[in-house]
């Protein structure tokens, strides 16, 4: 049997093993998918390697870290520097990112976008700044602290700590921070929240199964809102087409997958 397991801190909130272990039994794959609470990403390799995975999924904090202990990075992963999906080949810790693709899918039912409002810079707000600009929509990323904005600088992504920030007008706002997951915090003030929703055009929170705070107060005007239960089921379903070794379409996995978020 192979098994498969998410990688994250906090992870007991994770959708995924439903997710994943619902297209083993559906597709009769003898596989296993569990959750493994990480709270050093440094050890992330070791851990993988010491249950005998077979694939596995990063989540917050840790894409970075899965980064730089992969043996051999694919497809836009190389340019975000940032890995959600670990597949083992013959011994060698491949690393892939399914998030920017999974975004892309998400934010379709929002129309014509041309800029986008990113809250955070860790390994999801890369990967998602990546793909808005290769979809033609502008980013712009927002962070507590100037710490994190070294890579969107050096990809020339505009970036701005809380000091230096001036709201503007943005057609979508992003969510990729963990504020809210498992407290009660906006991911930024209030007062400039709400500035910033006054001049936008819908808002989306990648945190999924509940109503964070950000959602909350979006959920006080009329715009358009979704939480990352549609990427989260994109991504899923093309990191379970890399964990099957490409022997399923998509299609074949997005059925049963989308039938576990009703279970």
């Amino acid at each position: 049997m192979n098994l498969f397991s998410i990688f994250g801190d906090p992870v007991s909130h994770s959708r995924s093993p439903l997710m994943h272990n619902y297209v083993f039994k559906s597709l009769n794959i003898k596989a296993c998918y569990s959750r493994t609470h990480l709270s050093d990403g440094s050890q992330l390799r070791d851990v993988f390697f010491a249950k005998a995975l077979s694939g596995a999924n990063v989540t917050i904090p840790h894409k970075e870290a899965a980064y730089a202990q992969c043996d051999e990075v694919r497809g836009i992963a190389k340019t975000i520097q940032a890995v959600n999906t670990l597949v083992l080949e013959e011994g060698k810790l491949i690393g892939y990112n399914t998030d920017a693709e999974g975004f892309m899918r998400a934010i379709e039912s929002f129309g014509t976008l041309r800029n986008a409002l990113i809250l955070g810079a860790g390994g999801t707000a890369r990967a998602l700044s990546i793909a808005l600009r290769q979809g033609a929509i502008t980013p712009t990323v927002l962070n507590r602290s100037q710490g994190r904005l070294d890579y969107f600088k050096k990809e020339e992504i505009e970036s701005y700590s809380w000091d230096n920030f001036t709201p503007a007008p943005y057609d979508l706002i992003i969510n990729t921070t963990s504020a809210g997951l498992s407290d009660d915090e906006l991911p930024i003030s209030k007062p400039l929240l709400i500035e910033l929703l006054s001049q936008t055009k819908g808002a989306i929170d990648v945190i999924y199964g509940k109503e964070t705070p950000f959602l909350r107060e979006v959920k006080t005007t009329a715009l358009p809102y979704k939480d990352g239960s549609d990427m989260l089921l994109a991504q899923g379903v093309l990191a379970s087409h890399l964990f099957l070794s490409g022997a399923f379409s998509l299609d074949t996995i997005e059925t049963p997958m989308k039938a576990s978020f009703s279970l």
